[in-house]
């Protein structure tokens, strides 16, 4: 595949066969050569024939390969004449990332850490179909959690309003339709509320051991020495269950609106077209559950840390910096050639990076830009960045969401043999709580590009800055 350079950190792909746009990966020299022969870029090409389509079919530093579009896609449509593509937003839908602060200092827990991963291990279930955090609830109500999202957590007293406020888009889409979410799907996620679940879900405790924007820091309450916790997870097995709904509703409507594409797992609908409104409504109903699902789990890690510290809320100090989604369609307003447009923005394995002042932006933080908020692996380390103008130029107010695997979970397994993966990790000053050896393969560090590059790329490319580094001492797994 022909690649122009654009600049030192961004390649296109030029239009060829039914591309209505060119294709744009941000990525570094030594990274696009190891890309070259990726399938993953074949799946930036197939994104652009999308109808409706703008600009560019993006993909960030991150990229791999996944269903229909590659893992760090990102697509600006049209809103008016465009598709929608479940492919463009995943199965696991708003999957994302929290980033909660303390006033605990690592110094201060350093022989208390084994005991506060065994009671966050204990308190928040975790694994392929773990559930029982929150009592199974009841059909009409867990439609209420669809409707409400992270506003469901707050009447029942698992948040506060700082928290909605501090969360993208408050913890709410408006516009979801628990109607559109299909009973089997409903029955896989009432009781799974508050559960971690398994893959590469985690919670991770961290400590910051760098910081590169001492003023964003000190805006947001960072400082070195500090004890954060994050928390990535999503819409568990309802929203797994309602991408594959209604992709099959989907493609088997697409002939019926002359919708014809080189990858049939992009399969799309017009996005005012009933079938489009069907899984618009549903995904934004599970992206509700994924916001409800991770402030609930932030509530009950707050009462973990309380308990085995022995210790009061004022003095734990757990309040949520941020919370982003990173596999999601939103409409948005944004500038293409010079017009303002309404556009179904998908970004799945792509975080959301709207520049300093942004309206959409919580009140909060907007004067420093959205914060996003990057997991790498769990040996290494991870980072918080801000959106950066340059962003809403070039990229639809996008940046990159994690690492990204440079091997599939089978591999790492069978390349992981007989390694004796905790030791390993302790020895990196990690301590790991997980289901079994085989998530922990799975996951291994060497599974994962190095974060720091990746974040790198963003930073030089001017699309987001980073303000701080957090080095994990504490995992738990599915």
């Amino acid at each position: 595949m022909d690649l122009l350079r654009v600049h030192d950190y961004l390649w296109e792909i030029p239009r060829f066969g039914e591309m209505r746009v060119p294709g744009r990966i941000y990525a570094s020299e030594r990274m696009i050569n190891e890309l070259r022969d990726d399938p993953a870029l074949t799946q930036v090409a197939n994104v652009a024939c999308l109808p409706g389509i703008v600009g560019y079919s993006l993909a960030m530093p991150d990229i791999h390969w996944g269903y229909g579009f590659p893992i760090g896609g990102v697509a600006a449509i049209d809103a008016e004449e465009g598709v929608v593509s479940p492919g463009g937003v995943g199965y696991d839908i708003n999957c994302g990332v929290r980033l909660i602060r303390t006033r605990l200092r690592f110094a201060d827990i350093g022989d208390r850490i084994a005991q506060i991963a065994d009671a966050l291990y204990d308190a928040i279930p975790a694994g392929v179909g773990s559930e029982g955090a929150i009592p199974g609830l009841e059909i009409p109500e867990l439609k209420r959690v669809l409707r409400d999202g992270a506003n469901w957590a707050k009447a029942q007293g698992y948040a506060t309003a700082a928290d909605l406020e501090h969360t993208e888009e408050n913890g709410r889409f408006a516009g979801a339709d628990p109607d559109a979410v299909t009973e089997r799907a409903l029955l896989r996620g009432r009781r799974q509320l508050g559960t971690l679940g398994s893959g590469n879900h985690f919670l991770e405790c961290s400590r910051i051991d760098e910081i590169y924007d001492g003023e964003v820091a000190s805006a947001l309450g960072l400082e070195l020495g500090q004890v954060n916790v994050l928390i990535h997870s999503g819409s568990r097995g309802l929203g797994h269950q309602t991408c594959d709904d209604h992709l099959r509703i989907i493609g088997a409507a697409m002939a019926r609106y002359g919708i014809h594409l080189p990858d049939r797992q992009l399969a799309a609908v017009p996005i005012k077209s009933p079938e489009g409104r069907a899984y618009l409504g549903a995904m934004m109903a599970a992206a509700n559950f994924a916001w409800c699902n991770r402030q609930i789990m932030m509530n009950l890690a707050e009462r973990a840390f309380m308990q085995t510290l022995a210790i009061g809320p004022k003095d734990l100090g757990f309040a949520l910096i941020y919370d982003v989604c990173h596999n999601i369609a939103k409409f948005e307003e944004h500038v293409v050639d010079d017009k303002r447009r309404l556009l179904c923005v998908h970004r799945k394995g792509a975080t959301r990076a709207f520049g300093p002042g942004h309206p959409s932006i919580p009140a909060a933080v907007r004067d420093l830009g959205q914060p996003v908020l990057i997991p790498g692996d769990m040996g290494r380390y991870s980072f918080l960045l801000v959106g950066q103008a340059r962003a809403m130029r070039e990229t639809f107010g996008s940046s990159c969401h994690g690492a990204g695997r440079v091997m599939s979970r089978a591999r790492a397994k069978r390349e992981a043999g007989n390694r004796d993966l905790y030791s390993e990790l302790a020895a990196r000053g990690v301590t790991v709580r997980a289901r079994g050896r085989a998530s922990v393969a799975e996951e291994m560090p060497a599974a994962y590009k190095d974060v720091a590059e990746v974040v790198e790329v963003m930073e030089a490319a001017g699309v987001s800055r980073k303000v701080a580094r957090l080095k994990p001492f504490a995992v738990i797994k599915g």
